[in-house]
């Protein structure tokens, strides 16, 4: 695992946290220094601070991504909406903002590191809904025959909502189901993914059903 903050005190308290988890931590204090180490490393899941010397998050994020697929959550001391859907369009697959509880960080981690293994585990599968094509085998996604490229939790999101089409999905069973989260305090986290969803797919996919969640919408 490796963990990138500029902000020693930060960096050392999670990576003691990590390790007394039972992971092998890697620390990184800077944008270059984070994208060396994930290149060498190869960690299973990367924690990562957006503000950073050299270049910041985003980009190492999106240097990461461009080498292999790893799980990234996103430390942030932005709370503005555009700030966390710009980390997860360049692939982090989840966010915390600063200030934030080590008990909560490990929950998330052990979270991303459940689906990531549930997600390999998956049989070979092709969903075709109305003019969407997903190939779970694969983790390709199609729209009137035109590839999109999702992050991995993008990928899952949406296949969940494919597995019942025009059937509303409350956001708290969405967290719990692909984010394998129980506290329904993370519902914003579900409302970015599908905005960054609409973005990649077109904006008449998702329906929203206000105060309880999203249903996939066809053709």
């Amino acid at each position: 695992m490796l963990v990138v903050d500029d902000e020693l005190t930060i960096a050392e308290s999670v990576a003691a946290r990590l390790r007394a988890e039972g992971f092998t931590v890697e620390l990184a204090h800077d944008g270059p220094a984070a994208a060396a180490a994930a290149s060498t490393f190869e960690p299973d899941l990367v924690v990562l601070d957006i503000m950073l010397p050299g270049f910041d998050g985003l980009e190492v994020c999106r240097r990461i991504q461009a080498q292999r697929s790893v799980p990234v959550l996103m430390l942030t001391a932005r709370t503005e909406e555009t700030d966390q859907l710009i980390g997860l369009g360049v692939g982090a697959d989840d966010y915390l903002t600063k200030p934030f509880s080590l008990r909560v960080l490990t929950a998330r981690v052990h979270a991303l590191l459940r689906r990531v293994d549930r997600a390999g585990a998956q049989h070979a599968a092709i969903t075709v809904v109305g003019d969407l094509r997903i190939d779970a085998d694969q983790r390709r996604v199609w729209r009137d025959g035109v590839e999109a490229q999702l992050t991995p939790l993008e990928f899952d999101l949406l296949a969940r909502l494919a597995q019942r089409p025009r059937a509303v999905l409350a956001r708290e069973r969405l967290l719990e189901e692909v984010w394998d989260w129980a506290d329904a305090a993370g519902t914003r986290a579900v409302d970015s993914h599908i905005k960054a969803l609409r973005r990649k797919l077109g904006a008449d996919l998702i329906r929203t059903v206000h105060g309880i969640g999203y249903a996939l919408e066809t053709r």
